[in-house]
């Protein structure tokens, strides 16, 4: 991970702090299917939606949340279930989603990641029980508890390190980072993350949906195939505008000002990723800059 990327994330994890501080951080859990749960952060800046699947093979977990929030993430799945972990499953290597490794790996937990996942942690000095002990290049499946989970790589989507995971049984899909819920998404081209690889990730997603399909993304409320079509179109316009900019000569300076994101502003624009820095994440896509 670049200096960049970690400063960027290093204000996640501070203002994740200063609101637990401030306010009572919990999580809500959604059962989507038997024993298949999203946890979703409440009451400020949580991390990443986090998976749990348990029954009596074993308890997996998807995510693992912010460092700062471990307590408050352990008591989220021990309410749930109180049996130890036996893995957990990293679908990227930011701070958001992996800072609970080492106490989820006390707890039991083996971590599974993709192989270049495992890379930026170790290049990152991450700790050694932090680390993911399993790691797989295209695709693992876990047959566990009834389901069957399919756990894949989506190449260079919001890094290069990404998964995703289908449980195609009972028509669930947790897309990691791949999709951000009526959020710009965050596109870490720092780390191996691109546009291009991002739109193909959701188009892969979106494949293996239909109407009935619970999605759970990195960031935002339970979504459905709807929601994904909507923020791949938007994504997809988005870079078309800034591209047609782009090609016309105009400097970043001159986009910035022409602000051609400005309509979806209302709906998509964030604390982390504000409508002009989604501007700037396509500008810079687009020309290497």
């Amino acid at each position: 991970m670049t200096v960049k990327s970690k400063i960027l994330l290093s204000v996640l994890v501070i203002a994740a702090t200063a609101t637990a501080q401030e306010s009572e951080i919990s999580f809500k859990s959604t059962e989507l299917a038997p024993g298949l749960y999203m946890l979703e952060g409440q009451g400020g800046f949580a991390g990443g939606n986090i998976g749990l699947v348990t029954g009596d093979d074993g308890v997996v977990v998807i995510d693992a949340g912010l460092e700062p929030l471990t307590a408050v993430t352990i008591t989220a799945i021990e309410a749930i279930t109180g049996e130890p972990l036996d893995f957990l499953i990293n679908t990227h290597a930011h701070g958001d989603h992996v800072g609970g490794n080492a106490a989820l790996h006390k707890k039991g937990a083996s971590i599974v990641a993709h192989e270049k996942l495992r890379s930026r942690m170790v290049a990152d000095n991450a700790a050694r029980d932090a680390l993911p002990e399993l790691t797989y290049t295209g695709e693992v499946t876990f047959h566990l508890n009834g389901h069957t989970a399919r756990v894949f790589h989506v190449a260079n989507a919001h890094t290069d390190g990404d998964s995703a995971i289908h449980f195609p049984e009972v028509n669930v899909i947790h897309a990691g980072d791949a999709m951000f819920n009526k959020l710009f998404p965050f596109i870490d081209l720092d780390s191996g993350g691109s546009v291009g690889g991002f739109i193909a990730a959701q188009k892969k997603i979106l494949s293996m949906a239909n109407d009935q399909t619970k999605i759970v993304p990195g960031h935002g409320v339970l979504a459905n195939k709807a929601d994904l079509q909507a923020a791949l179109d938007m994504l997809i316009d988005a870079q078309a505008r800034v591209k047609a900019l782009v090609d016309a000569g105009k400097s970043k300076e001159d986009i910035l000002a022409a602000n051609p994101l400005a309509d979806y502003h209302d709906v998509w624009n964030w604390g982390f990723i504000t409508t002009e820095r989604m501007t700037e994440t396509l500008y810079r896509s687009l020309t290497s800059e």
